[in-house]
């Protein structure tokens, strides 16, 4: 979800609604969803069908529980109703293997074709038709907004007939809204209503129509139709398309007013799994918990067994360290970016100084002349009236004057209605220090600029100080090549992986702020009530935005790659993203000013002309990624509820996670010694010799790999190297230190990051 929803008094409604209503009281017990995970082979002979088995074990424990999914694909088991004993009952019958309780997820909220390189001159890499059109996108998140122009299947052939999904009809939402590009659309809500009560139908249709944006936003971005003359209210107009514009798209709802829950998810992905969806986009997270308890995790394992790569957000909550959300190896975990265009406000002050922000306002323009200017701390009684939150403006300190508000708490876009309310004219929004000198653009309700840290605290020592401030603001509309561009988002999640310190997150970042794409006709760009305006595409950020990008490219590699595995297209699209500008120097971080890491940037940003023919791949399979959970020591329950099978770790094998073959390298450094990782390479890209070159920031850890050279002599090939990080002398706990890996023949570049870290 857009990062403002998630400082919006809305947000902190649904958290007490939460709070209050999480577990119905019934008879003095409290009840609460639970996923319970059934071994599926032992099934007694008795019973034809697992979900006869199901229901047997159910009323074992419950005789008024009712099953609300079952599960055969994502997981084999069923999601319920139970109180606690009732659960701590169940997990002793027969064939199950654990019983987890429901989590609520969150949504972690155009020129970016052309600035990732997918314009004209190099539509050749890429089919127009053929197998670019045989492959699916599926998208979890609020549902689709068929009208949009995004989903019109105007010269699109027949679906695919490998597709086997469909159309579900619901409230404001019929079969035939489905066409050759929206070929899928479903709704999951029985886990939400188990918890939060029936749907509320005047505020949202209980069908796949999305009512919110962001569904419509996510799915049009990754693989929306060509849109010519698209803009929002004249900003950033030009032709809007997905990244996979020849894709189709299958959506499934899962999220809802007050959250996205854990059984309609899987339920979700069970059903794209039957529906044969290629690739699988969400942009959803709750925190970080141990893969066996986590469901994303859990269903994009079973996805990845079925040939389907599964792109997630990274998260919103940067620039914190140890932030990210969705770090299971076999998930491609993506980062946020900026493009090279932006939206321009100037800040006008009374004494003569202009500092420079963005807005998205479209309206009527302020007097030439500058207004009195007022500090919104200085025009409220309340004590954070600095942050203009509803009611706490005194409208005879407001009215016709310009107000300076401070960020956070409540959303950005909710303090100009604020500041609108109390008579304000316009509003000049300051960021603080917790987002420094990122900038991100609102379609405001009236004429607003923001503008970084610094710009904000010389504006308010102004506005404090002078004895009659005056300040103005004016919108200058939409600039391209910006530059530099990208840099990393201050909002995108960071590494460490606080789950496997061992598996670097993220893997990269792509396009993620003030991204254009479609939209809902339920609701205006900002997403409040008082908003009246509608729009067919809108202007929103977060790591929400970038993974979709990097579900569409991967649906555009998939297309002309229809063999490789999803580790395969991951590693193709990481190998082959870029670390440093057109002119060698590094990515810059928004939020330091100094140069990313690849704990904020992973392997770097996605560069889909390059991926296409990244020289070699780092494969994984299904039996490499139980080796990894070998290597975590998961009990067998624990392997089962993650892979759906009785596997047996190898007691004479020893498992260790440095040894899964992942395109990059995480090293954890705990005193001294050395630590041995293994790799192995495909080639594809046929015979040639590649040569290594390392490089690191550090001469206390000397990095040595072997054999430097390896030589191919046919296509698919498979070459095996060691990397051996010798410990020379120690650091301070907390300390990191970052480098590369590059192979190249001359002609490809194949680039691993190393972060190494002192605990």
């Amino acid at each position: 979800m857009s990062s403002s929803f998630l400082s919006s008094p809305a947000f902190f409604i649904i958290l007490l609604l939460l709070h209050l209503g999480f577990c119905h009281v019934s008879h003095g017990a409290q009840h609460a969803t639970y996923i319970v995970h059934m071994g599926q082979s032992q099934m007694p002979s008795s019973f034809n069908l697992h979900s006869l088995w199901y229901d047997s074990s159910l009323r074992s424990v419950s005789q008024s529980a009712q099953l609300l999914y079952t599960y055969n694909n994502a997981i084999h088991g069923f999601s319920t109703r139970l109180t606690p004993q009732e659960a701590d009952s169940l997990m002793t019958q027969p064939g199950v293997i654990s019983v987890l309780p429901e989590h609520r997820y969150e949504l972690h909220t155009t020129r970016t074709p052309m600035f990732l390189g997918l314009d004209i001159h190099n539509a050749d890499l890429f089919p127009e038709t053929g197998s670019s059109s045989d492959v699916v996108v599926g998208v979890l998140d609020t549902g689709v907004w068929p009208e949009s122009k995004s989903f019109s299947d105007k010269g699109f052939g027949p679906i695919p007939s490998t597709w086997k999904g469909g159309c579900e009809a619901g409230t404001n939402f019929t079969a035939s809204l489905c066409n050759r590009k929206l070929v899928g659309a479903r709704f999951f809500a029985r886990g939400y209503e188990a918890t939060m009560g029936p749907v509320d139908e005047s505020k949202e249709s209980r069908s796949p129509r999305d009512d919110d944006g962001h569904g419509t936003h996510t799915s049009s971005t990754a693989a929306g139709s060509v849109v010519e003359g698209a803009s929002l209210l004249g900003f950033a107009s030009g032709t809007a398309r997905g990244m996979a514009q020849r894709a189709r798209v299958a959506v499934y709802k899962v999220c809802w007013e007050g959250g996205c829950f854990s059984s309609d998810i899987l339920a979700a992905i069970d059903k794209a799994i039957d529906d044969n969806v290629n690739v699988l986009s969400m942009s959803l997270g709750g925190g970080t918990s141990d893969y066996y308890r986590d469901s994303v995790a859990i269903g994009a394992f079973a996805a990845m067994e079925r040939g389907i790569l599964v792109s997630c957000s990274a998260g919103n909550s940067g620039p914190s360290s140890f932030t990210l959300s969705n770090v299971a190896p076999w998930i491609t975990t993506v980062g946020a970016g900026t493009i090279d265009r932006d939206f321009p406000a100037v800040a006008i002050l009374g004494n003569g100084k202009n500092y420079s922000g963005v807005s998205l306002f479209k309206g009527d323009a302020l007097p030439a002349k500058t207004l009195p200017f007022v500090y919104a701390g200085n025009a409220s009684n309340a004590t954070n009236g600095n942050l203009c939150g509803t009611g706490t403006l005194i409208p005879e300190k407001v009215k016709g004057k310009i107000v300076m508000c401070d960020r956070g708490v409540n959303a950005r876009v909710q303090k100009g209605e604020v500041v609108k309310a109390a008579g304000g004219l316009g509003m000049i929004l300051a960021n603080t220090a917790e987002n420094g000198e990122e900038l991100v653009a609102d379609a405001h309700l009236l004429p607003a600029t923001a503008v970084g840290e610094k710009a904000g605290d010389i504006i308010r020592h102004y506005v404090l100080t002078d004895p009659n401030p005056t300040a103005s603001v004016l919108i200058q509309g939409t600039v391209v090549n910006v530059q530099p561009s990208p840099v990393v988002a201050a909002f995108s999640s960071r590494g460490p992986n606080s789950i496997t310190p061992n598996i670097l997150k993220p893997d990269l970042i792509a396009p993620g702020v003030n991204i254009l794409a479609g939209w809902t006709g339920s609701k205006g760009p900002t997403g409040l009530a008082s908003d009246a305006r509608r729009v067919e595409f809108n202007i929103i950020s977060g790591t929400s935005m970038s993974c979709p990008h990097v579900s569409g490219l991967a649906a555009l590699l998939k297309s002309v790659h229809p063999e490789w595995s999803p580790a395969a297209i991951r590693s193709a699209l990481m190998t082959t993203a870029y670390k440093t500008y057109k002119d060698g120097k590094p990515i810059i971080d928004v939020t330091t000013g100094k140069p990313s890491t690849p704990f904020e940037h992973g392997a770097g940003h996605v560069s889909p002309t390059t991926a296409i023919n990244p020289g070699l791949i780092y494969d994984l399979t299904a039996v490499d990624y139980l080796g990894f959970l070998c290597a975590l020591n998961y009990t067998s329950s624990q392997m089962r509820s993650v892979s759906r099978r009785n596997y047996t770790c190898d007691p004479t094998k020893s498992y260790s996670v440095a040894d899964l073959n992942y395109p990059s390298f995480a090293v954890n450094v705990d005193g001294s010694g050395v630590y041995t990782y293994t790799r192995t390479v495909t080639s594809v890209g046929g015979a040639g010799s590649y040569s290594v070159k390392v490089t690191s920031e550090t001469t206390s850890v000397k990095i040595s790999v072997e054999p430097a050279v390896l030589s191919f002599k046919e296509i698919n090939e498979k070459k095996s190297y060691t990397v051996t990080f010798s410990v020379n002398s120690s650091k301070a706990s907390g300390s990191n230190s970052f480098g590369s890996i590059e192979w190249s023949d001359g002609k490809h570049v194949v680039a691993s990051p190393v972060a190494i870290s002192w605990t």
